[in-house]
């Protein structure tokens, strides 16, 4: 399906709301010590981002691991987005499988505090990218 420009920048501009929504949950997440639900939030708020990115620049994923080879491809190798917060959203999106799927699986305090900050900056790098292609 082919978007105008003005449905493209209007589920752009939804995606990055979600984004930084998204982001909130995972701070009462912590506030509450649900580590799990922090994990999933962490992910989805910068997934949210991330689809707003290839939204903009024209690219369509079906999958979460489509979205992760996109990344790779058209921001990672043409140094738009910092190798450090790839790796931090390839752990973002390992913990959160972990924390959904498996069955007794434990996800501590740490693991998220040592995200979170990653994820902030995942998401102002994007947003960063979004508005200088205006």
């Amino acid at each position: 399906m082919k978007l105008t420009d003005i449905e493209r920048n209007t589920l752009v501009k939804y995606r990055l709301e979600r984004a930084n929504d998204t982001l909130l949950d995972v701070e009462f997440a912590i506030q509450n010590m649900r580590w799990h639900n922090a994990a999933n939030r962490l992910y989805y708020a910068c997934y949210y981002a991330a689809i707003a990115l290839l939204i903009k620049d024209g690219h369509i994923a079906h999958t979460h691991n489509g979205v992760k080879s996109l990344l790779g491809l058209h921001y990672i190798n043409e140094g738009k987005i910092d190798e450090n917060l790839m790796k931090a959203y390839r752990r973002m999106f390992n913990l959160r499988q972990t924390g959904d799927y498996d069955d007794l699986a434990e996800i501590s305090k740490d693991e998220i505090l040592d995200l979170l900050e990653p994820a902030k900056q995942f998401i102002l790098t994007v947003e960063n990218l979004i508005s200088n292609t205006n």
